[in-house]
C-alpha cells in the first residue's frame, strides 16, 4: 500500500511540474499595454548580458552562461537582454554576408536552450548601431559604402540585414531541434541596438527603414514581439519634448513617438544613462533628470502609444568622478519603483533590465556598469527585493 501511495505522489509531483514548466513556456503576447503569458499579465525585471553568445561558442565556457542564469532566476530576474549578432571581425557570427560560423552559432542554440531551463525569456538584437561586433559599419563595407546611413537606404546592405533577420529566425536550435521562430523562449526580436540616423534628423529616413524592417521580419515570424531598440529620444513628431526632454536637446534621427507607432512594433524600448548624457551636472542632478525621463516615457507609453515600455537599458558607472553607492541604489530604486507603480496599476511600465550581468570571473568584461550578484551588496538585495515583488503582481 505504502508503494502505491508513493508511486502515487510522484506521479502528481512529476505532472505539477510539467504543469508549472507549461505555464512559463507559452509566447508572450502583448494585449493593450500588457504582456500576456498564457493569459496572465506578465510584469518581470531582467538584465542585459551582451556576451552569452560569444562566451557559449567556447564549450569550455559555457558554465559562465549557466551560472548567470542560475543567479538571475535566484533574484528573480526572468529577461535577458542579448546579442544574435557579430559581423565581421575575428571571430564573428556572421564572416561575410551570407556566410556563417557554425560554432557561433552554436553558441547561440545553447543560450537558448539553457535560457529555457532557468525559466528565461530571451530579446534577441539582430544588429549593431556601434562599430562593436561588426554594426551598420561592417555592413557597409561589405558593400563597398563609405556614409554610414547607407546603411538605412542601400538596397544591397538592407538586402544583406533581411538575409540576416531570415537566417536566425529560421534557424533550427541544434540542442533542443526548435527553430528560433517557434521557440517561446525567445520573448521578442530587437532590430538595432540603439540605432541613431545623424545625417536625417527629420527622422523620415529611419522611419521608412523601420517600416520595411518590422514588416519583413513579422512575414517570417508572427508569433514572437518585436522592438526596435531605441534609446527613448525624442524627435520631429514632439519637438517640445526634444527641449524639455531629451538631454542637451539630443536628436539622432529617431523619433520615439512616431517610431514606435508602427503597428508591426508590439512594445517600446528606453534606455537610461545619466552619467553620459549628463557628464558635468551632479549626482543629484542625474537622479532628478532620470525620475523625469522614466516618468515621461511611461506616461506617454500608457496615453499615447498605447503600448508596453521596458526600460531595456540603464546603469550607473562606478568609473566615473563623483561616484557613491548610494546614488547608484538610488538610481535603480527610481526605475525600480516607477515600474512597479505603474504595472500595480496594470499599466504600461512593464520592466527594467539593468546593463550588464556578469558571472564571477569576467573581469575582462567589466565596464563600470557591471554587476555580479553574488558581490554586489545592497544593489542585488534592491534587485532581489523589487524583482521579487513585480513579479508577485
Amino acid at each position: 500500500m505504502k508503494n502505491w501511495i508513493f508511486i502515487l505522489i510522484l506521479f502528481l509531483l512529476t505532472f505539477l511540474g510539467e504543469f508549472v514548466k507549461g505555464e512559463e513556456n507559452g509566447y508572450i503576447k502583448r494585449e493593450g499595454v500588457q504582456f500576456k503569458l498564457n493569459g496572465k499579465e506578465f510584469y518581470r525585471n531582467g538584465f542585459n548580458a551582451y556576451w552569452l553568445m560569444s562566451e557559449a561558442s567556447y564549450p569550455s565556457e559555457r558554465q559562465k552562461v549557466t551560472n548567470a542564469f542560475q543567479e538571475a532566476a535566484n533574484y528573480s530576474l526572468t529577461i535577458a537582454r542579448t546579442w544574435a549578432f557579430s559581423d565581421g571581425g575575428s571571430r564573428p557570427l556572421q564572416s561575410s554576408p551570407g556566410i556563417y560560423n557554425e560554432e557561433m552559432f552554436q553558441g547561440l542554440d545553447f543560450v537558448v536552450s539553457e535560457a529555457n531551463k532557468y525559466g528565461i525569456k530571451l530579446i534577441l538584437s539582430l544588429v549593431n548601431n556601434y562599430n562593436d561586433y561588426g554594426g551598420r559599419q561592417q555592413y557597409n563595407k561589405w558593400a563597398n559604402l563609405s556614409n554610414e546611413d547607407d546603411f538605412y537606404t542601400n538596397p544591397i546592405v538592407k538586402g544583406f540585414y533581411k538575409n540576416h533577420i531570415k537566417t536566425i529566425l529560421t534557424r533550427v536550435n541544434t540542442i533542443t531541434k526548435v527553430a528560433y521562430k517557434d521557440d517561446p523562449t525567445i520573448m521578442a526580436w530587437e532590430l538595432m541596438n540603439e540605432p541613431r540616423c545623424s545625417y536625417d534628423l527629420s527622422g523620415k529616413t529611419f522611419q521608412d527603414w523601420v517600416n520595411e524592417m518590422a514588416t519583413y521580419l513579422k512575414s517570417i515570424d508572427p508569433n514572437h514581439l518585436l522592438e526596435i531598440g531605441l534609446e527613448g529620444f525624442y524627435g520631429s513628431s514632439t519637438p517640445d519634448k526634444i527641449k524639455t526632454i531629451n538631454p542637451n536637446r539630443y536628436q539622432f534621427g529617431t523619433d520615439f513617438i512616431a517610431n514606435n507607432q508602427v503597428p508591426a512594433i508590439d512594445f517600446v524600448t528606453v534606455h537610461s544613462y545619466p552619467d553620459q548624457w549628463l557628464q558635468n551636472a551632479s549626482g543629484s542632478a542625474q537622479l532628478t533628470f532620470l525620475q523625469q525621463w522614466v516618468n515621461q516615457h511611461i506616461e506617454d507609453s500608457q496615453n499615447i502609444l498605447q503600448k508596453p515600455v521596458i526600460f531595456a537599458e540603464f546603469g550607473k558607472s562606478y568609473k566615473v568622478q563623483g561616484y557613491t553607492q548610494a546614488d547608484r541604489d538610488q538610481f535603480y530604486r527610481i526605475i525600480y519603483d516607477d515600474v512597479y507603480s505603474s504595472a500595480s496599476k496594470g499599466g504600461a511600465g512593464s520592466s527594467g533590465l539593468f546593463w550588464q550581468l556578469l558571472s564571477e570571473g569576467m573581469d575582462n568584461y567589466k565596464d563600470g556598469y557591471d554587476i555580479v550578484l553574488k558581490e554586489s551588496g545592497s544593489l542585488g538585495k534592491i534587485i532581489s527585493d523589487e524583482s521579487l515583488k513585480l513579479s508577485n503582481l
